[in-house]
């Protein structure tokens, strides 16, 4: 008997599920709804959305390709799980997409350009071999068109021609719209040297160097300065044709050897070497950066071709397609409807994500982690699947609140459309328009793993053992108080860049400022693209950056980026070996027994287990069926040798020191200065319940960040400025607490901090804000609103300020 929808099952049952810090966790996950995992950084959120969850509903759809498929597919170790039921096929949108590449665009990244390309097929006016262009007709849709003035036949362009990545490309730069190429002047920075002394750069590698022993064969000085050869040697060191020269050449014991080698000029060994410091890019001068072939450039829709179309932000190309159907002749009315009902449903989620500020030509590689992130998710939307799990990590990211509401209607159309949605989110707007809350916890590593609460959000918000139940209703704020105004700030004049002109931007010193406002209106440009290298310059001597007009610093004599991207790029990078910690550890190990101090590093052919050769697990490799992680069967996970283990001091063995948390390292080793300096401050950050041993490439974005504040904090912080960018990614409301008390640390040792964020909580917690507004790309780039966030909150010109006021209680002033 086929099952009737209301007898199919209503939850993913999820048991006994040991991954990363789940503990044997069983949980329930509700099918055809929004389902949000929240809980504290650390907790096991990601370990359960995109570690169990994904990762076992990918396996189980990748288990219908065939095994030629599956080994060429990569896959994600199943989790380690007593049983999962009723898991459908899972598709993720992760909290950092990944760079596009060169090709990608908006268009191309959202699926816009594939209907607006189809459009200029079916719906465009042609031009045909002898110049006359042919509207759209019922006539003109065949293989075929007709030209009605001169009678000549010529092949309908199809959507195909329109695309730069196929026959439509530019022959000039195969559709990229750029070209790089050798910068001769770079070769030769230092034309009073000679080729013998270096003069040609890209001759001095390797066996690069065969190439100057054949120029001289051929007729080329290599003992003059290189501004003295003639015009017909400097042409034959840049331009000679390759030819095959016998040289000679001096061996290592002294002896002269005879080689035959084939002649590059400067140019090609710069261009087979492939270094940066050799190319420059710049527009291709074929099709001006279009992208497109010249034939794809005739065919235009009112007047205007392919590349003036994409060049329009989306929002002007909505206005754009609701004004096509009454261009068109009433016999494609229905065609006209279809094309642009397509091209209107692709753009609507874009737009309603707050991205109509984004040109279609705008490349993927500049857009930021949210903007990627939005538009996958749009694309997902926009496919209307049915009966798929959606695992979306953290999908706020990047998200002013005035375009939250936007991600809303995205996620709802997902679970309309009968699919099931679990969200790993610390936005408390999104959390409360859930279905269903599985909160963990209730602390962090070992402290987490288990699940705290669920239930629908007002079941949440009435339970006591919940920690985002507090915060949820208004119980719980990220209080702070507020420091005195400082003196004289920092300030910035940024003449253009971008959508800013003209602007001024000012920085209290010794103080928190956090930069708001929606995506596109010039954050990023004002702080990551000015201020930081315009800082650096000055605090280097060196010219500002041509679009900052002028900077004033005053005492400040530094500058940190920190950013939240994965700390190590393997297994090997722990927070012992970043801090330092364990190289103190080592040295007191080897004093204690007389050893060499690499005998205790699981990096040396001395210390480590030579089984798994320091890892700790062993990757078995089962041909189509993705990697198993199993546990070193020599040291079982302890990472060091036999005769490494055998010594122990203050009763633990090494590989137990790595085990010991930071807070339990700090108690054990109290008296130890060496360890305790520099394992103090990452306590201090919240961090104190990572694991010595524990991999920092597992660490959540909020974490890494933490800790790279954390081995800051060892050094003198006064007049250092530090940036961070969206540093709230990844963090729970008591986590931005935690974040907080860090920066007035910072505060108190004399740095001055600046925030680039969303999130009201550190908002209404900073000193100072910059409201930049009020709508991204063209229209924005100003600063509508600033001053204490009261002040903004306050301010009828601020785009944050409706956001912020229910977070500083001023929701009554402004009405």
């Amino acid at each position: 008997m086929t099952p009737r929808p209301h007898h199919l099952p209503r939850a993913i049952e999820v048991r006994g599920v040991r991954h990363n810090s789940l503990r044997d966790l069983d949980v329930d996950v509700p099918l055809w709804r929004t389902v949000a995992v929240a809980g504290v950084s650390g907790s096991g959120k990601t370990s359960l959305a995109m570690g169990t969850l994904y990762a076992e509903g990918l396996h189980r759809f990748l288990e219908g390709l065939s095994t030629y498929s599956r080994r060429r597919i990569g896959q994600a170790q199943r989790p380690d799980a007593d049983r999962i039921d009723h898991l459908p096929p899972a598709l993720a949108l992760r909290q950092r997409p990944p760079v596009p590449g060169p090709r990608s665009t908006v268009g191309t990244m959202s699926e816009v350009l594939n209907v607006l390309r189809l459009i200029m097929s079916r719906l465009g006016t042609h031009r045909c071999p002898n110049g006359h262009d042919v509207p759209p007709a019922v006539a003109t849709q065949g293989m075929e068109i007709v030209c009605p003035v001169c009678g000549v036949r010529f092949e309908h362009p199809g959507a195909e021609s329109f695309a730069f990545n196929s026959v439509g490309a530019c022959p000039g730069c195969d559709g990229t719209g750029v070209r790089t190429e050798v910068d001769p002047t770079a070769l030769v920075p230092d034309p009073g040297k000679t080729i013998d002394e270096g003069a040609v750069l890209s001759w001095n590698v390797g066996g690069r160097r065969l190439s100057r022993y054949a120029a001289g064969e051929l007729g080329v000085r290599l003992d003059v300065p290189y501004r003295e050869l003639t015009a017909r040697e400097k042409d034959f060191v840049m331009h000679g044709e390759p030819v095959r020269q016998q040289v000679v050449v001096s061996g290592r014991n002294g002896r002269q050897v005879t080689l035959e080698v084939t002649y590059d000029n400067a140019i090609t060994a710069a261009r087979r070497s492939e270094k940066s410091k050799f190319l420059v890019t710049h527009t291709c001068p074929v099709c001006h950066g279009s992208r497109l072939r010249s034939e794809a450039l005739t065919s235009h829709l009112d007047g205007r071709d392919l590349a003036e179309l994409s060049a329009q932000d989306l929002d002007h190309l909505a206005a754009f397609a609701g004004g096509l159907p009454a261009l068109m002749p009433a016999e494609l009315t229905r065609l006209t409807t279809g094309l642009v009902g397509e091209l209107t449903g692709a753009l609507t989620p874009l737009l309603e994500l707050g991205l109509g500020y984004l040109n279609l030509d705008r490349a993927g590689s500049t857009l930021s982690t949210g903007e990627r992130q939005r538009i996958e998710l749009t694309s997902t939307v926009h496919a209307s699947t049915t009966g798929m799990l959606y695992v979306l990590d953290e999908p706020s990211v990047g998200l002013h609140p005035s375009n939250v509401a936007g991600l809303r209607k995205a996620i709802d159309a997902l679970v309309r459309n009968g699919n099931s949605v679990v969200l790993v989110e610390h936005d408390l707007d999104v959390i409360r328009t859930a279905d269903w809350i599985i909160e963990l916890g209730p602390g962090a590593g070992r402290q987490g793993g288990t699940v705290v609460a669920e239930g629908t959000p007002a079941e949440i918000e009435a339970d006591e053992r919940s920690i985002i139940g507090p915060f949820l209703t208004g119980r719980e704020t990220v209080e702070r108080a507020p420091r005195p105004r400082a003196g004289e700030p920092a300030t910035i004049t940024v003449s253009s860049l971008h959508n800013l002109s003209g602007v001024t931007a000012t920085f209290p010193l010794n103080r928190l400022t956090a930069i708001a406002g929606p995506s596109g209106t010039g954050k990023t440009a004002l702080v990551l693209e000015s201020l930081v290298p315009a800082a650096r310059a000055q605090l280097a001597g060196t010219p500002l950056p041509g679009h900052v007009a002028r900077l004033e610093l005053g005492p400040l004599r530094g500058v940190v980026e920190i950013d939240a991207t994965p700390i190590g790029l393997n297994a090997r990078s722990t927070p012992g070996t970043y801090t330092g910690a364990f190289d103190a550890i080592r040295a007191r190990f080897a004093a204690a027994t007389g050893q060499a101090a690499g005998q205790f590093s699981f990096n040396t052919k001395e210390g480590q287990c030579p089984t798994c050769k320091g890892l700790g697990s062993i990757d078995l490799d089962v041909q189509y069926l993705p990697d198993i992680t199993v546990e070193c069967p020599t040291c079982h996970g302890a990472r060091f040798g036999e005769k490494t283990l055998e010594s122990r001091v203050d009763g633990l063995t090494i590989a137990d020191v790595l085990e010991l948390t930071v807070d339990e390292a700090l108690e054990r080793y109290a008296d130890v200065p060496t360890i305790v300096r520099p394992l103090r401050p990452v306590a201090e950050v919240g961090l104190g319940y990572l694991r010595l041993g524990e991999p920092t490439p597992a660490l959540s974005g909020g974490e890494s960040q933490r800790l790279r504040i954390a081995a800051r904090l060892r050094s003198s912080q006064r007049n250092v400025l530090y940036v961070l960018d969206e540093p709230s990614t990844g963090l729970h409301p008591a986590d931005i607490r935690a974040l907080v008390a860090v920066f007035d640390r910072l505060l108190d040792a004399g740095a001055t901090v600046v925030v680039i964020d969303h999130d009201l909580d550190l908002i209404a917690a900073a000193d100072h804000v910059l409201d930049l507004g009020p709508v991204g790309g063209p229209g924005g780039g100003r600063i509508v609103a600033q001053g204490t966030p009261d002040q903004v909150a306050a301010d009828p010109a601020s785009v944050t300020g409706p956001y912020l006021t229910e977070r500083v209680g001023l929701r009554g002033r402004r009405e």
